[in-house]
């Protein structure tokens, strides 16, 4: 039996899977993973986590489950903020005259 081909991903999954808007999903999902994080730091039920966000507990329970459809980027920012988080934009000239980039950093 031959040995399977492995071919190594990039660092975003939504391109390897041919996302058209990639960066944006991973850009959300990496904000939804830092929301999960802090959601178990605080140890908050999915009832006391929606009671912060203003949202209801299945929207809670979908979040947390990586279910982001119904969340826009500026949702989840304003999350973060209610978590404690301080959330910065930074704008950067691209380095090539071709379409920008967008990441998510976090201290």
């Amino acid at each position: 039996m031959s040995e399977p081909i492995i071919t190594r991903g990039s660092t975003n999954v939504f391109a390897d899977l041919g996302f058209e808007n990639a960066e944006e999903l991973l850009a959300k999902s990496e904000l939804a993973a830092q929301i999960l994080k802090t959601v178990r730091a605080r140890r908050l039920t999915q009832a006391k986590a929606g009671e912060l966000l203003g949202i209801s507990q299945p929207k809670v329970s979908a979040l947390l489950n990586g279910r982001l459809d119904g969340f826009s980027t500026d949702r989840l920012f304003r999350f973060l903020t209610k978590l404690g988080w301080d959330v910065q934009i930074k704008l950067s000239k691209a380095k090539s005259k071709s379409n920008g980039h967008v990441r998510v950093t976090s201290a």
